[in-house]
C-alpha cells in the first residue's frame, strides 16, 4: 500500500512540478512535458510491480503506434485558438480529434495485423 502511494504522490509532484516550470519559461516546461514522463514513471512502476522488463518493452512498442496519433491535439488545438475558439472548446474539440486518431490508427493497424 505504501509503494502505491508512493507512486501516486511523485506521478502528482512531476505533473504539478512541470506545470509550475511552465510559468517561468514556457520553453522548459514544454521540454519536460515532451519527455515522456508519464511513460517512463509507468514503465518503471510497472518493472518493479512486476520485475518483468517484457511488459514494459511491449508497452513500449505499442506506445510508438500511438505517437503519431497523438500529434493531432498539439496541431489542432493552437489552430483552434488561432481561428479565435475559445479555450474548453479548443481543447475539448483537440481531445475527441485526438481519440479519434486513436480509434482509426488501431483499426487501420488491425486490417493489417498489428494487435493492440
Amino acid at each position: 500500500m505504501y509503494f502505491y502511494i508512493t507512486k501516486i504522490v511523485i506521478t502528482a509532484l512531476l505533473i504539478v512540478l512541470i506545470s509550475e516550470i511552465t510559468k517561468r519559461s514556457s520553453l522548459v516546461g514544454a521540454l519536460l512535458a515532451a519527455i515522456p514522463l508519464v511513460s517512463i514513471l509507468a514503465m518503471t512502476w510497472m518493472y518493479l510491480d512486476t520485475n518483468n522488463s517484457n511488459a514494459a518493452v511491449e508497452f513500449s512498442n505499442k506506445i510508438i503506434w500511438l505517437i503519431p496519433p497523438s500529434m493531432t491535439l498539439f496541431i489542432m488545438f493552437p489552430i483552434l485558438i488561432k481561428k479565435g475558439v475559445s479555450f474548453f472548446p479548443s481543447m475539448a474539440i483537440s481531445v475527441i480529434l485526438t481519440i479519434t486518431a486513436y480509434y482509426l490508427m488501431i483499426l487501420i493497424l488491425g486490417k493489417f495485423g498489428i494487435k493492440m
